[in-house]
């Protein structure tokens, strides 16, 4: 009875050994190498971002993050991006995909697409009607599309001033801009954007350091202090110019 099992037991091991020899897929391949794209935080994803041409005359950057899954490799490995829906026509030519690299030794980068509102076809597009682009990572040699959800890159396309969603109301613990800037008109909003090089920003006053980029939340103190700020810029800008600044509706722009 002992050697029957113990000749049982051979046999299970040959079996075991010939299908592990005629498994294509192994169950932990070191050499597979997916590669995540997202844009947002490098903590925090989100679905989508908005790019707004209006708030620049010429060049600036989008930020999105890439994370190798798959082990830290000796050698530099780059991926690029492709645009593969959206409203392609109207913006082609106003925004640059480059070659990203993760580094040797690492598994994560920080890139950058880069968009040029003098380089629009046609200098109307978007301003009625918000565009989209979504973008993807060409697959090659080192690397393979990640997961489902952080394989793609979706960008709303604007090109006009539009009131922040938090200007007038803001959810608890944040608080309005209308408390501290007063109220909106798309030229002083403009003028805040071009003296502050700050957009869409909340205040909490939950906030624990003044101003968290990332996040791109200030507390309230850091508020109070960039609301003096933008009346001395408004008292330069008077002084230097014939006539005040005026809002789009004619009146004078005030803080």
């Amino acid at each position: 009875m002992k050697n029957i099992r113990l000749l049982l037991a051979l046999v299970a091991v040959i079996v075991t050994l010939g299908a592990c020899k005629e498994n294509d897929h192994p169950m932990f391949d070191a050499d597979y190498t997916a590669l995540n794209i997202w844009l947002g935080t490098e903590g925090m994803p989100t679905d989508s971002v908005t790019y707004n041409y209006s708030y620049t005359l010429g060049q600036k950057s989008l930020k999105f993050y890439a994370r190798a899954i798959g082990g830290i490799k000796d050698h530099d490995r780059t991926f690029t991006l492709e645009a593969y829906e959206g409203d392609l026509a109207e913006a082609e030519g106003s925004y640059t995909l480059g070659e990203y690299t993760i580094k040797a030794g690492e598994t994560k980068a920080e890139c950058d697409i880069v968009f040029d509102t003098s380089k629009l076809k046609n200098a109307n597009a978007f301003t009625e009607k918000d565009g989209v682009l979504k973008l993807r990572m060409r697959e090659n040699a080192s690397f393979v599309a990640g997961a489902k959800e952080l394989s793609t890159l979706t960008i709303v396309l604007k090109n006009y001033l539009d009131m922040p969603d938090n200007w007038n109301a803001a959810t608890f613990p944040m608080l309005a801009l209308s408390r501290f800037f007063g109220a909106y008109s798309k030229v002083k909003y403009q003028f805040m954007i071009q003296t502050l090089d700050m957009m869409d920003f909340q205040v909490s006053y939950q906030a624990t350091i003044s101003y968290d980029e990332e996040k791109n939340v200030v507390s309230n103190n850091y508020a109070l202090f960039l609301a003096s700020k933008m009346k001395l810029a408004l008292n330069d800008y008077n002084a230097t110019h014939e006539t005040p600044l005026t809002d789009e509706t004619g009146n004078p722009v005030t803080f």
